[in-house]
C-alpha cells in the first residue's frame, strides 16, 4: 500500500534530532513521498536542505503563508518570486487567508494571496491553500483564478459539505488529515457524499496529530490512521482508498 503525505513540515525544529528515523518509520508504513510547504524566509534554507538530502522523496513548494504576511510582506513576496524564477517547484504554497489570530493585515493577505495565484498561473503549477476562519472568503477569492485554469488543494480541509461541494466544483482537491479522526470534528459527515477522486492525504506534521496520538507530535507514519478512517467513512477497502488518493496526489503534483 503506497501513501503520499501531501503536506508536512518535516524541515522544522520539531524533527531536527530524529528526521532520519521519522522518514524511515513513514517509509516502513508505505509513505513514499513527502511534500514540504513553504512558509516564509525563515524556513527556506532548512526546507531546501531536506529536499536535497532526500531527492525525489522530500519535495519542496514555495510560498508565503498568510500568518507570515506582516509589515515586511513585500520583501517576503519578492523572495518567493525570486525562488520561483530560480528553479522549478511543484506548487505555490502554502498560501491563503487566515483570520483566526488577527485581521490587522487582512488587506495585505488578500494582496499576497492573489499575487501568488497569478505566479502559479504564470508558472503553470498548482497552489496549496491554507484557510482558517476564512473559508468562504478563500473560496470566493480563488474562483476567478480557477476559471482561468488554476488547480489546487484546500489543505487541512475541515469545512462543511457545502464548502466541500464548492471546492470540488472548482476542480480543486481536499487535503484530508488528522482532523478526520477527531470525535467532534464533523468532517466524516461533510465527506460522506464527496468522492475519493477529490481527496488527497496529508498530516501537516508536526501539527494536527490524529487519534490515538492527539496531543503529541504528528509525523508522516501516522498517515495510516488517516487512511483507515477515510476508508471507513467512504465504506471502501483501505487499499482502494490508498490507491485513489495516491493517484490523485501524483497526478496533482506531476512528480
Amino acid at each position: 500500500m503506497e501513501l503520499i503525505d501531501t503536506h508536512c513540515h518535516l524541515y522544522g525544529k520539531d524533527f531536527k534530532n530524529d528526521i532520519a528515523e521519522v522518514i524511515e518509520r513513514a517509509q516502513a508504513a508505505g509513505v513514499t513521498k513527502f511534500y514540504l510547504p513553504g512558509i516564509d524566509s525563515e524556513v527556506i534554507d532548512s526546507m531546501l536542505a531536506l529536499e536535497a538530502q532526500y531527492p525525489g522523496v522530500c519535495i519542496a513548494m514555495m510560498g508565503l503563508h498568510p500568518c507570515s504576511v506582516k509589515e515586511d510582506y513585500k520583501e517576503e513576496l519578492a523572495l518567493v518570486k525570486h525562488w520561483l524564477d530560480q528553479r522549478p517547484f511543484v506548487a505555490v504554497g502554502e498560501i491563503g487567508l487566515d483570520f483566526y489570530w488577527d485581521k490587522t493585515f487582512a488587506a495585505q493577505q488578500y494582496e499576497a494571496f492573489e499575487m501568488q495565484m497569478e505566479w502559479a498561473l504564470e508558472k503553470q503549477i498548482p497552489i496549496v491553500i491554507h484557510t482558517r476562519n476564512a473559508m468562504q472568503e478563500t473560496i470566493n477569492t480563488v474562483k476567478p483564478f480557477a476559471k482561468r485554469g488554476l488547480r489546487g488543494i484546500f489543505h487541512c480541509f475541515s469545512g462543511s459539505y457545502e464548502s466541500a461541494t464548492q471546492i470540488v466544483n472548482m476542480g480543486f482537491l481536499l487535503g484530508i488529515g488528522g482532523v478526520l479522526t477527531y470525535k467532534n470534528g464533523g468532517l466524516p459527515d461533510a465527506l460522506e457524499k464527496i468522492g475519493l477522486e477529490h481527496m488527497v492525504l496529508e498530516t501537516d506534521a508536526p501539527y494536527l496529530t490524529p487519534v490515538p496520538f492527539r496531543g503529541k507530535r504528528n509525523e508522516s507514519s501516522y498517515l495510516t490512521y488517516v487512511i483507515e478512517k477515510l476508508a471507513a467513512v467512504k465504506n471502501v477497502p483501505v487499499e482502494e482508498a490508498a490507491r485513489i488518493t495516491t493517484e490523485n496526489a501524483l497526478k496533482f503534483f506531476g512528480k
